[in-house]
């Protein structure tokens, strides 16, 4: 866990070492500071695309520090998370920040959605979290507050807990938003296809 501001989360190759037989470790290092704030699927996400660069660094060849090259962005892809300049489609693949989103269907969706199945949740979290969700992550569909942790803290400013996960019937996009919504996919294919709420 880190309190870096602006920051969802980091890979340090690297970063510990051992004191007396001088072996090495790495972090990965998550901000719980945003859990009461982003929904537990990007939560995921972060945690995940640290990952991605943790598998680069031990066995494949990571560009400058920061940079997210075609190898990264090959690995995410194949794990169900499209790299994303903006966190949308149509965003850049590569570069020095980057978000993502998940692919339907993909290996990242069909893990968690099986995951969060079982009633899986982050059973703690910041009293006093900030008020939105980091502006340096791009915003995506799913960029409001999505899980029960909103339940167990005291109101604060920004607390949107009264939001639920929407999800497209036909290519299972995801959008968080108030119960009374209602909202139609734009995605190629759907047809304005209504989003369902999910639990």
């Amino acid at each position: 866990m880190q309190r870096e501001k602006r920051t969802y989360g980091y890979f340090s190759r690297r970063r510990f070492v051992h004191t007396v037989d001088q072996r090495s470790t790495d972090e990965i290092a998550i901000n719980p500071s945003y859990f009461a704030v982003v929904p537990l699927l990007e939560i995921l996400q972060t945690i995940v695309h640290e990952m991605v660069h943790a598998w680069q660094a031990h066995f494949g060849n990571p560009s400058r520090p920061g940079y997210h090259n075609q190898e990264w962005a090959k690995k995410m892809e194949a794990i169900g998370l499209m790299p994303s300049s903006t966190g949308a489609p149509g965003g850049a693949r590569t570069g020095q920040k980057m978000a993502d989103y998940p692919i339907p269907g993909g290996p990242f969706m069909l893990a968690t959605d099986e995951l969060l199945t079982r009633d899986f949740q982050i059973s703690w979290c910041d009293r006093f979290p900030p008020t939105e969700a980091a502006p340096t992550r791009p915003t995506s569909s799913a960029a409001a507050l999505g899980s029960a942790i909103a339940d167990v803290l005291e109101p604060v400013a920004g607390n949107r807990s009264n939001r639920v996960k929407f999800r497209c019937p036909i290519c299972a996009a995801q959008a968080w938003g108030k119960p009374s919504l209602r909202l139609l996919c734009g995605n190629d294919g759907c047809e304005l296809a209504e989003l369902v709420p999910s639990s």
